[in-house]
């Protein structure tokens, strides 16, 4: 460990903050010092030095982030194991750290700094924001190795040559360190990796290992499905994961194999027992609608809408399709046969929420409860 160069990020003054940043040169590269062309880089500013000493407590840092990522602001920048971040504990197993871009800096001074503080970032980075403001946003992750370059004489030639490792980092070092001013408080990112991290790391190793393997006996089809799950996967991790994600990706797992019979399906067993906390989680909202619906229609409750319509408008769209379906029902299905079949869905409805709405509900419950 002793032979791993340690760098010490650059940093700009913002009224009382010290903010570290990076240049982004490409998507797998970083460097440390500006380049000739500046607009082929991208500077990016360190997450924790934004946050540090505001209302936000620490351990809410990672949903900001994950929320400002969603948006194109942030990015986790994930490092070579080449080099350790002077006053940056970082845990050696992810050696990633969350970056934002200019105009992420700007959104959280505005939404999360006092007025002194925004004005700050006005006075100091406004012709960085200005040169950046057509941008494309970040992508969510970047794996990224360090170009190590340093500026000659400019006088004599404006070349940029390379030189070794250990002798850019250590003048980066001692040129950050002659600043006598106190740099920004260290950030500890070193956390304890909890046995269930540790236990997702190898098996995506595993299954990093599998599919090297056996490549040329994995169907089209399984591995557009692993595919899928690993960006969900990605999506679930940052916070992202959306309802029509996740409805895309049980649908295609349901369809990639013929599952269990009916009657021993521990697949369909499950699915229809959340389905029917679900719905009975909905009995207080559907009662409340039909009771109003009753309080509209109570001088013509004779003349109530056809069934369809009633389903429609008193109970959740998924209970009508789980029970048309069931009932070999579909909107292809013909006027006649809906006209027929959707009486019975509604009486099946309206017993299932405990919400009576027609006089035939009614007269069959009332026989029922005598029974």
């Amino acid at each position: 460990m002793s032979n791993v160069p340690t760098i010490q990020l650059p940093n700009c003054v913002v009224g009382s903050r010290k903010i570290r940043y990076i240049y982004l040169v490409n998507s797998t590269s970083f460097a440390l010092n500006e380049c000739p062309q500046k607009d082929a880089v991208t500077p990016l500013y360190l997450g924790a030095d934004l946050f540090s000493n505001t209302k936000i407590r620490t351990e809410n840092h990672p949903r900001y982030h994950a929320r400002f990522a969603k948006k194109g602001l942030a990015t986790r920048l994930h490092f070579s194991s080449e080099f350790r971040f002077h006053g940056l504990k970082v845990s050696p197993c992810s050696n990633a750290l969350w970056f934002y871009s200019i105009e992420g800096l700007f959104r959280v001074a505005f939404e999360i700094y006092n007025k002194q503080e925004q004005l700050s970032v006005l006075e100091n980075l406004q012709d960085v924001w200005k040169s950046k403001i057509n941008e494309s946003p970040l992508k969510s992750n970047y794996t990224l190795r360090m170009l190590v370059h340093t500026a000659l004489n400019s006088t004599a030639n404006s070349s940029i040559d390379s030189v070794s490792p250990q002798d850019s980092l250590r003048g980066q070092e001692a040129a950050t360190s002659s600043d006598t001013a106190r740099g920004p408080a260290d950030h500890n990112y070193c956390n304890f990796v909890p046995p269930c991290l540790q236990t997702v790391r190898h098996q995506l190793q595993s299954l990093d290992e599998k599919i090297s393997c056996k490549t040329e006996i994995l169907t089209q089809k399984q591995l557009e499905t692993v595919s899928l799950l690993m960006e969900q996967v990605d999506l679930y991790i940052f916070g992202t994961l959306e309802e029509k994600n996740v409805t895309e990706t049980v649908m295609n797992l349901l369809n990639t194999k013929d599952w269990s019979l009916t009657f021993a399906s521990p697949l369909l067993n499950s699915v229809a027992r959340w389905l029917g906390c679900q719905f009975h989680l909905a009995n207080c909202s559907i009662s409340q609608k039909v009771e109003e619906f009753k309080l509209q229609h109570i001088e013509r409750i004779s003349e109530l809408p056809p069934a369809e319509e009633l389903t429609t408008e008193l109970f959740p769209e998924a209970m009508r399709t789980l029970l048309l379906h069931w009932m070999g029902l579909s909107e292809e299905s013909s006027v006649e046969k809906r006209h027929s079949e959707y009486p019975i869905l509604l009486l099946i409805l309206e017993f299932a929420n405990h919400s009576l709405i027609t006089g035939v509900a009614h007269v069959l419950y009332s026989t029922l409860i005598c029974k």
